[in-house]
């Protein structure tokens, strides 16, 4: 889409990740980083959540000058123009937003725990209350994450159904299980709990082919 750009990283070989997520991330900060830079997104403040597995969500109104961390919250939505938001996952979902009409977007951390308290749901609300969004305007997809058989809860399905209730019409899932396939992605269930963190970005750029109709 123009005047947006997203991604999501995949394995690294190579890198040894069988640690704690702190240790995991710190190993795999200077690939993430690269993978930033190709995308044209490196020199833009680089924005996460503390993902608690809550529904807490963080709203960015203002220009940020630098990277940030935002605690005790699980997705993040903005309507300013080159940052880059940011979501570590290895089995939950990275659920991503956007607004065509009044360009804005989201990103949010969407697990079991997360699913069950309505996050997207959340994000979709603050999008409306701060934005002025309309659910029929909105574009929502799903990264890989984790399904049955492999998980016994198809917390997917249920992200998508909230959000077809909520009149969102524009839902794209590849149905990409994390657990299914090791050499291409991490998985805390499948590799209990010692593994890395694909990392879902997600920015909107200056784009004057795209005009801001708010």
């Amino acid at each position: 889409m123009p005047g947006y750009r997203h991604g999501f990283t995949t394995r690294v070989p190579g890198i040894e990740v069988r640690s704690d997520k702190h240790e995991a991330l710190r190993r795999l900060d200077q690939i993430h980083r690269a993978v930033r830079a190709e995308c044209g997104l490196g020199a833009m403040p680089f924005l996460t959540a503390e993902q608690v597995h809550g529904n807490d969500i963080a709203v960015i109104r203002k220009p940020q000058g630098g990277d940030r961390h935002y605690p005790a919250c699980d997705g993040l939505v903005t309507d300013q123009l080159e940052v880059c938001l940011g979501i570590y996952v290895a089995d939950c979902a990275a659920v991503y937003l956007v607004d065509p009409v009044r360009r804005c977007l989201g990103l949010v951390h969407s697990g079991r725990k997360g699913t069950e308290l309505g996050i997207v749901g959340c994000a979709i609300d603050l999008m409306a209350e701060n934005f002025g969004s309309i659910p029929a305007d909105l574009i929502v997809q799903l990264s890989p994450c984790v399904r049955p058989p492999h998980y016994e809860v198809d917390f997917a399905a249920e992200i998508v159904r909230v959000a077809r209730l909520r009149g969102i019409e524009k839902i794209h899932d590849g149905g990409i299980c994390t657990a299914s396939d090791l050499d291409r992605y991490y998985s805390y269930r499948a590799e209990k709990g010692k593994t890395g963190r694909m990392l879902a970005f997600h920015a909107l750029l200056q784009s004057p082919a795209t005009p801001d109709r708010r």
